[in-house]
């Protein structure tokens, strides 16, 4: 399968298409970690979707977000919430993108397929589990057959990020 791209077999680097990152979460769970990426999102006023796998992590996102941080609010909703076009933060377990965002976020195992029209796509996975680890290798690997180019981020023991690739 190709992911799809409004210019399809180009490096996202010199000729366009959008910044791709690949978070290794170690030492934190998504809901430790997701909240403060889409906080920057938001405040760089970008429109951002994030995509699950199944209906059940959208709805543990969904409800997630409410309780994170009790010092801000992230605005977001999901399909059940209606006004989907009018989301700053939009969460889905399928491609669409009903709030024109122009950053999406991957989680909880959900595979990239068009990433048309985004500045910037985010891969997040749990480095503590096998399975993930060797998805995220996959569409990695996937990418770069692409013409991609990504950074690869990962915890390091203090809880921060280090650019490793």
């Amino acid at each position: 399968m190709s992911i799809k791209t409004d210019k399809p077999g180009k490096s996202n680097d010199a000729k366009g298409g959008p910044d791709i990152l690949f978070y290794h979460l170690e030492r934190a769970e998504l809901l430790d970690i997701l909240p403060s990426l889409l906080e920057k999102s938001l405040q760089r006023g970008w429109q951002a979707v994030v995509q699950a796998r199944t209906d059940k992590q959208v709805l543990e996102l969904n409800g997630g977000l409410w309780t994170t941080n009790e010092d801000s609010f992230l605005p977001h909703g999901a399909a059940d919430d209606g006004f989907h076009d009018q989301q700053p933060i939009y969460l889905t377990q399928t491609n669409e993108n009903p709030n024109s965002a122009v950053i999406r976020f991957f989680v909880g195992g959900a595979q990239p397929d068009d990433i048309e029209g985004y500045e910037r796509v985010v891969y997040l996975f749990d480095g503590n589990d096998g399975e993930a680890v060797s998805e995220a290798r996959k569409q990695w690997k996937r990418l770069a057959g692409e013409g991609f180019e990504a950074t690869y981020w990962k915890q390091n023991e203090r809880g921060g990020w280090e650019k490793k690739a």
